[in-house]
């Protein structure tokens, strides 16, 4: 029986969660045709009318998106198909979804879902007037990614290490779902403050795989590499014994990397060229309503402990919120400004603005609850709109610069002008700004980020044009977005 899924984005990542699926149905007979139309061709109709099942990958918001146009095609083009979503944001759309067709519906470990939803539908009894809707965390016996079929490394986000040196990237998961309960983050309606373990045999044959396809880095795709810090600890220095030339970057709350803080001198010595960190915002209110679980002082020390180490720290933020002023955005670039962060922060990190999704804890919140609008059924999430409207033109406005900057540096001393323009205030000069001696900071050619309201020309596009080669931006290896067209 013939199996179609489909990814629509993943981050500028070849998508683990096909090939996680894959190898789950492979093993039990299934005959899988992989897609991704962030870099492949839109299926075309002969295959989607050959599939029985035709299951739609969403780790994210913006993959969401892109999947509904592809999903409405499916239904028209095979209305006998079993339609599936799984993935991270599945069922934060279940009511859209259903209206599309979506029979099953899976969030959190969705690879024993997916088992079973074939084993029903080869014994043919899937048909049922009522969906299935599941979030499942439990614990599940992981099986190495089977990556056949999917477009190879080289056609994702690179790492540039250098102004004339790129290497391609692999990316994989030893850990899902997180012990946190931040508001405004997407895995936590799921997961529910659980995280799952990858037994280390499976993370390290994975990437073993993608070495042997030529990855000199990988990514992990953890939303917290360090919840388990000794499942982490023996992934690094096992992964630096097989293959010492190979680097990786990960992920980590500026509270683990405090907590944790001995581990540091490991990461460095076993190739990590950067950590991400989700800092979002540097403005303690912010952070105490987003309950981050840090201070704008833990990441003045989080910085400071890895310049001493020799790290790098690579911040994200979630620059514009119904709580950010003029004055605190300008505060937000005076810090990236003064702690040497410029080449460190994509330009789309200076102009994302707060998504609030269904079921977001955010909504908790009865003075949250005053500031935004019922769900947008078809945006598939809650609008917002600032207090003050001088916020929202200048979110607006930085977001069409983002596309046009050279560089991070300077797109920073663009958005410190016009700052200083929408507060009226008379520019001072940037105090760490060396526009022309800047150091080169080794980063992977992606620069969006999953929690963020995309771009709606993003999310437009005709179905028959999915086959970009990354929906939100293209990078040029600076960490600076560029508008890519539809091909």
């Amino acid at each position: 029986m013939h199996v179609l899924l489909i990814s629509t984005y993943d981050l500028g990542r070849q998508p683990f969660g096909l090939a996680s699926a894959a190898a789950w149905l492979r093993q039990t007979g299934a005959e899988v045709t992989c897609v991704d139309v962030s870099v492949d061709p839109a299926p075309a109709d002969e295959v989607i009318a050959g599939s029985k099942i035709v299951g739609f990958y969403v780790p994210m918001h913006t993959a969401t998106r892109l999947a509904i146009p592809l999903a409405e095609r499916v239904h028209r083009v095979n209305p006998g198909a079993h339609i599936c979503f799984f993935g991270l944001y599945a069922t934060t759309t279940e009511a859209l979804l259903q209206e599309l067709g979506a029979q099953t519906i899976l969030s959190g470990e969705f690879e024993d879902g997916l088992l079973a939803l074939y084993r029903r539908v080869s014994r043919g009894s899937a048909q049922s007037p009522v969906p299935t809707v599941s979030i499942s965390v439990a614990r599940q016996r992981f099986m190495k990614p089977d990556r056949r079929g999917l477009p190879p490394l080289r056609s994702y986000a690179r790492l540039r290490v250098s102004e004339g040196e790129e290497r391609i990237a692999g990316q994989t998961e030893a850990s899902r779902g997180c012990k946190h309960l931040c508001r405004h983050c997407p895995v936590v309606p799921v997961y529910g403050g659980r995280f799952r373990v990858v037994d280390k045999a499976i993370v390290l044959s994975d990437i073993d795989q993608q070495v042997e396809e030529g990855a000199r880095h990988i990514t992990f795709g953890d939303p917290d590499f360090w919840n388990g810090p000794g499942h982490a600890r023996a992934i690094v220095e096992e992964l630096h014994r097989r293959h010492p030339d190979v680097t990786y970057d990960v992920t980590i709350k500026v509270e683990h990397l405090l907590r944790y803080a001995r581990d540091l001198p490991l990461l460095r010595d076993t190739g990590c060229l950067f950590v991400t960190s989700a800092v979002e915002s540097v403005d303690d209110q912010v952070l105490e309503i987003l309950e981050k679980g840090h201070t704008r002082q833990d990441v003045i020390e989080v910085l400071r402990l890895f310049r001493k180490v020799g790290l790098s720290l690579t911040p994200t933020f979630v620059a514009f919120t119904p709580w950010t002023s003029v004055e605190s955005y300008v505060d937000l670039l005076r810090f990236v400004d003064e702690h040497d962060l410029a080449d460190r922060v994509a330009p789309i990190q200076l102009a994302i603005r707060l998504l609030v999704p269904a079921r977001s804890r955010l909504l908790e919140l009865r003075s949250f609850q005053e500031l935004v609008g019922p769900l947008d059924r078809a945006a598939l999430y809650h609008p917002w709109q600032h207090s003050d409207p001088r916020v929202d033109a200048l979110q607006r406005e930085l977001l069409a610069r983002v596309s046009g900057a050279r560089s991070p540096a300077e797109f920073l001393a663009d958005a410190w002008k016009l700052a200083h323009a929408t507060a009226r205030r008379e520019v001072v000069p940037l105090s760490g700004q060396r526009l022309g001696s800047r150091t080169f900071v080794p980063h992977i050619t992606e620069p969006w980020y999953c929690c963020a309201e995309p771009p709606e020309h993003v999310v437009a596009v005709p179905v028959d044009h999915l086959n970009l080669r990354h929906p939100a931006s293209q990078s040029d290896g600076s960490g600076v977005a560029r508008p890519r067209s539809s091909s």
